[in-house]
């Protein structure tokens, strides 16, 4: 499959498309259920969510992640067969530090649409080390998973975080792996937390940014699936790596190893490449990362076997998200629902 930029006549738009629907179709297909894409919505030019959330059914993607919880949205996904998984923002943390509030946002965004598939919580995204929300992260995901298992939802909904690769340190090669803090980490606690109730770790993996950081030392081939050979040797776990997504993915393993989390799942909760707006953000790279990484998680990594349950971060370019401008070219689609990418595939 290989996605490219085109203006597109009202003919070619319709074959597209159609081609586009049964991709994502495909997606359910011959060991890739796991893939499920990212639903942001930081831009003044969407699509309404209860349009957003029909685009989804339309193009057949059974897995939806957003960020915070839209009631439109969820209003939108009653009775659909979108498993999601709902976020909540740093910002509110503090506040579900208060029992009583864990317990109404249940209410509120999770009891109230019991014909809503809920798949997981993600208590808080991309939390730094350092920053003022470490301290309140650990029990708003306590009062959330309280109030989950007051419901009785403790078996359909699991409650976790998503993690970013700035919180591991030494994680090249991948086995040498820990998080930032050592046995006074944050993530410590965190990870006794999933173990206790059987959820797995949230981690947006984005080999885009490990390589425009470190151009001389990481090849794009390598970070685009498209190395050939054995491209990195783990001596110590006797572990090939032929590409970043791989390693970066059982760098996350081994820090969870070493904070007692041995048998815990990651699911990727986001993984995508720009379409512009920086170094190697280009349609060609983007269509070559996609595609690679949907063929990829269907079989796991060197340290563990298995589809990997991956989330493509996005579904639309977000024209209001901060940072650099590549921030804003993420979209599978452009935000008037225009396809970025061609699709050839067998």
């Amino acid at each position: 499959m290989a996605f490219s930029s085109a203006a597109v006549n009202k003919t070619n738009m319709t074959s597209i498309l159609l081609l586009l629907g049964l991709f994502i179709s495909s997606l359910n297909i011959s060991g890739a259920q796991s893939i499920g894409v990212c639903n942001g919505r930081l831009g003044n030019n969407l699509p309404s969510e209860a349009d957003a959330v029909q685009f989804f059914k339309d193009n057949g993607i059974t897995r939806m992640r957003i960020y915070e919880p839209y009631q439109s949205t969820l209003q939108a996904l009653r009775g659909s067969n979108i498993e999601l998984t709902i976020g909540i923002l740093n910002k509110d943390l503090q506040g579900l530090n208060d029992p009583a509030a864990a317990t109404d946002w249940v209410q509120k965004n999770v009891r109230d649409f019991p014909d809503v598939k809920f798949r997981y919580i993600a208590v808080g995204n991309e939390v730094h080390v350092g920053d003022a929300e470490t301290q309140y992260l650990l029990p708003a995901m306590q009062n959330i998973q309280s109030a989950i298992s007051a419901a009785n939802l403790q078996d359909r909904i699991k409650v976790s975080t998503a993690i970013y690769s700035g919180l591991l340190e030494n994680s090249f090669p991948p086995s040498n792996s820990a998080f930032r803090g050592g046995a006074s980490s944050f993530m410590i606690p965190i990870v006794t937390f999933l173990v206790n109730n059987g959820s797995p770790l949230l981690a947006n993996i984005y080999p885009y940014f490990s390589r425009v950081e470190n151009q001389q030392s990481i090849s794009l081939e390598y970070a685009l699936f498209t190395a050939s050979g054995t491209v990195v040797h783990d001596d110590s776990a006797n572990l090939d790596y032929q590409n970043l997504f791989d390693a970066l993915v059982d760098s996350v393993y081994a820090a969870l190893e070493k904070a007692g989390g041995q048998n815990l799942k990651v699911v990727v909760s986001e993984s995508g490449w720009p379409s512009e707006g920086g170094a190697d953000a280009s349609v060609s790279n983007a269509q070559t990362y996609y595609k690679n990484l949907i063929d990829h998680v269907k079989n796991g990594t060197p340290k563990r076997s298995g589809a990997i349950e991956t989330y493509l971060f996005a579904m639309f370019d977000e024209n209001e998200k901060p940072g650099e401008e590549e921030e804003r070219h993420f979209g599978l689609f452009t935000a008037d629902k225009q396809p970025k990418y061609q699709l050839n595939f067998n």
